[in-house]
């Protein structure tokens, strides 16, 4: 089931992207809607982060074509931001907390990069949402996993754009720092901001995300997550994998769910 978007804020069409010649997404045919939070979801190997990373023209396509408010990405490049896996950044990278916030303000600065009061206040601001402001001259390294993630959500704050792509936001992080985010990432929604988030929780997706996109190499199901969180999408999305099924059945079955409330 893919519900189709009516003006969607990115239009994805006919894209695939292999790796070796082995398709890892094929034949992407998807609309994300505007001021919405959106989950996508999928088993490990599913082609997530290569959505994301050619959405953001870091992976060449085989076919297909991305466009962001009905333009190409480079047309609207200071609209949108980007979160990588913890993974995929270099930690011993010789910066600060505050230094790497501000690189989310380069594409406002003039060519020298020298940023103005504005740019050290929406800094400081940024740093402060995600409560990482005494921490601000700390080299990045030293940091915990759940520190480091707040500082790339708080560099991502600090480029003020439309759109951010978060890849596993929640990867590493403590439940503190979790609420936070996610708290950050609800205002961001409701200020009309559109946000789109991979995770590998189905609970946090099904009860926080109010689209829902489930991907694996294909796309198997995309729309309102409450029309599209059924265990026929399920069962496409992750095949036979027992042990992942019956985690999903207990989800959708379980009446305790939330365990935490969806603020509205």
């Amino acid at each position: 089931m893919i519900i189709p978007v009516e003006k969607p804020i990115i239009e994805i069409h006919d894209l695939t992207v292999s790796y070796h010649r082995k398709p890892v997404l094929w034949d992407i045919d998807l609309g994300f809607p505007s001021g919405k939070l959106i989950g996508i979801v999928g088993p490990n190997g599913a082609g997530k982060s290569t959505l994301f990373k050619t959405m953001m023209g870091i992976t060449p396509s085989d076919s297909g074509y991305v466009k962001f408010f009905d333009q190409k990405l480079s047309k609207v490049r200071k609209r949108v931001s980007y979160v990588p896996q913890r993974m995929a950044i270099d930690w011993n990278f010789p910066a600060t907390v505050y230094e790497i916030v501000m690189m989310g303000r380069y594409a406002h600065m003039s060519f020298l990069k020298r940023p103005s009061l504005a740019d050290k206040q929406i800094v400081q601001e940024a740093l402060a949402q995600v409560e990482m402001t005494h921490l601000a001259h700390r080299q990045i390294g030293s940091l915990s996993g759940g520190q480091q993630q707040r500082v790339f959500i708080s560099r991502a704050l600090a480029q003020q754009t439309d759109i951010l792509l978060l890849d596993e936001p929640f990867s590493g992080v403590d439940t503190t720092t979790e609420r936070l985010i996610l708290g950050i990432l609800q205002t961001l929604v409701k200020a009309g901001k559109s946000v789109i988030l991979i995770h590998h929780s189905l609970d946090i997706v099904k009860h926080y995300c109010d689209y829902t996109v489930f991907i694996n190499m294909y796309i198997h199901g995309a729309g309102p997550t409450e029309q599209v969180f059924t265990p026929e999408i399920l069962q496409a999305t992750y095949g036979g994998k027992s042990t992942i099924l019956s985690n999903i059945s207990n989800i959708l079955h379980q009446k305790s769910l939330p365990v935490r409330e969806k603020k509205r």
